[in-house]
């Protein structure tokens, strides 16, 4: 059975209870500066059943799904070789986390406004719009192997930052129609199906370079080339696909359609001060709702361990298998990280990502029979395990496999449950911008994990940055204890 208080929140209005659910007003009384919304898009009476809505859901699911595993092609390339590259490129260690740092950096900064152009759009126009901007990132590394140039390299690795945010926002628009019952199951589906893109992602690096090689590009463009091909399949696939949108479709459900609630249509405004208030509006919602605290919490702490005990991996691995970077040869020139060095990383971490995302829907089982809560917990204690391992075995290669793939799953765990927990925790209302404000908390906290990293790893070696990373989970679990019980913030 689940906690008492984790069942699904009854009340559809704001916490001042004066706007209906999922309905966002004009703060200046009109609407915004791109006009009236699409008439496909604007909200009619409907009586749909329960089977009617079951449907749309399951559609629903299925095509983020699949959309998903195409656009995980590229974070998976990203991941893998990113880090080298940018040493190679930059002629330091000091890079190796720089691409890392920045695809979770934009993923942090264009949260908000994905969130807000959902909200303002729908979930399908928010979708594509971020893939659209993934490919374009995917093919400026293309452009920076053919060039060898570092600007290109971190100018794709942070447009490639959109597409995770993207992945993000979808686990979102799966549980949008969800039933209470269902949440985890459905969220975990959408978040499993990357699985495939991703762990396929590092492994295409062979693959990719025969294709480079065929079209006469360098080795290392081949992987981020099937990249673009999937992301612009994915955003076709999203774009003719998630129809009815999702969001917009449980808008209709959640208001009766009275004309003055059709009158107040679920149209975001825009501009600076439209951003600050539906971030205040996220934020507010959070610090008064105890579960949300705890599932923003927890997503946040575990995405920040994960990301910089993974993004340090690489650069460890080479240390620990192969001559160092940057090592000379006997004419006194730098040797070139073979593609074979990058193909072993490359499954090492692709083992990782399954992790992440190839138990997903147990995840999502556990969190509905067991709770969110616990789960969340649950998933903190495998990520301390997964420490605790690569900080014992940091010389032998394949613990530190074991160590990331038990932090692949416990983030998993965190994030599912989190994921959940926040879903039913917000009111309609602000539900799209809390998870905006969590989806940017999490990409904030992995880019400072991404950042300092490397930093870390300098002054204490890896086994260090393991065992520091897992003193912020901790950190969590003591906290939760301690509040639990405590009332919500007002």
């Amino acid at each position: 059975m689940r906690d008492a208080d984790e069942g699904t929140v009854g009340a559809h209005l704001s916490a001042d209870g004066a706007n209906p659910a999922g309905e966002i007003q004009n703060s200046g009384g009109h609407q915004g500066s791109g006009g009236p919304p699409a008439a496909s898009e604007v909200a009619v009476p409907a009586a749909h059943d329960g089977a009617a809505r079951r449907r749309i859901q399951r559609r629903t699911v299925g095509v983020l799904a699949v959309a998903q595993l195409l656009s995980g092609l590229g974070n998976g390339a990203t991941l893998a070789i990113g880090s080298l590259l940018a040493v190679q490129y930059g002629g330091s260690d000091a890079w190796a986390g720089a691409v890392t740092t920045l695809l979770t950096l934009t993923a942090a900064v264009a949260a908000l406004p994905l969130s807000g152009l959902a909200a303002a759009r729908g979930r399908r126009t928010a979708l594509v719009a971020g893939l659209g901007l993934a490919a374009l990132g995917a093919l400026s590394i293309v452009l920076a192997t053919m060039a060898s140039s570092l600007a290109l390299l971190l100018i794709g690795g942070a447009l490639l930052g959109v597409g995770s945010a993207v992945n993000l926002q979808s686990r979102f628009a799966a549980v949008d129609l969800a039933d209470a019952a269902h949440r985890g199951r459905d969220l975990s589906l959408v978040v499993w199906s990357i699985t495939v893109g991703a762990v396929a992602g590092p492994n295409l690096i062979k693959p990719g370079a025969a294709l480079g090689a065929a079209l006469h590009l360098p080795g290392t463009a081949g992987p981020f080339l099937i990249s673009v091909t999937g992301m612009v399949m994915a955003g076709a696939l999203l774009w003719f696909g998630l129809r009815p949108d999702p969001l917009l479709e449980a808008r209709k459900h959640a208001a009766a359609p009275t004309p003055a609630r059709m009158s107040r249509q679920v149209y975001a405004p825009t501009g600076r001060q439209a951003w600050r208030k539906a971030f205040g509006g996220g934020v507010h919602a959070i610090r008064t709702s105890p579960g949300a605290g705890l599932a923003v919490a927890g997503v946040v702490v575990a995405h920040a361990v994960m990301v910089a005990v993974m993004s340090m991996t690489p650069l460890h691995l080479q240390q620990v298998t192969v001559a160092p970077m940057g090592a000379m040869d006997h004419s006194g020139h730098a040797d070139q990280v073979s593609t074979d060095s990058f193909a072993l990383i490359g499954f090492t971490i692709s083992l990782h990502i399954a992790g992440m995302y190839a138990l997903s829907p147990l995840m999502g089982w556990l969190a509905d029979r067991l709770g969110r809560r616990r789960v969340l917990a649950g998933g903190h204690g495998i990520l301390l395990v997964s420490v605790a391992l690569a900080a014992i075995g940091a010389s032998s290669p394949a613990a530190v496999t074991v160590a990331l793939v038990l932090l692949g799953l416990g983030w998993s765990a965190a994030t599912i449950a989190g994921s959940a927990l926040l879903a039913e925790s917000v009111g309609e209302a602000h539900r799209v911008q809390a998870q905006g404000v969590n989806d940017t908390a999490m990409g904030l906290a992995g880019a400072l994990g991404g950042a300092l990293s490397g930093v870390v790893m300098s002054l204490v070696g890896f086994p260090g940055l393991a065992l520091v990373a897992g003193a912020f989970s901790v950190a969590l679990l003591v906290g939760a204890m301690m509040s639990r019980g405590r009332p919500a913030r007002v």
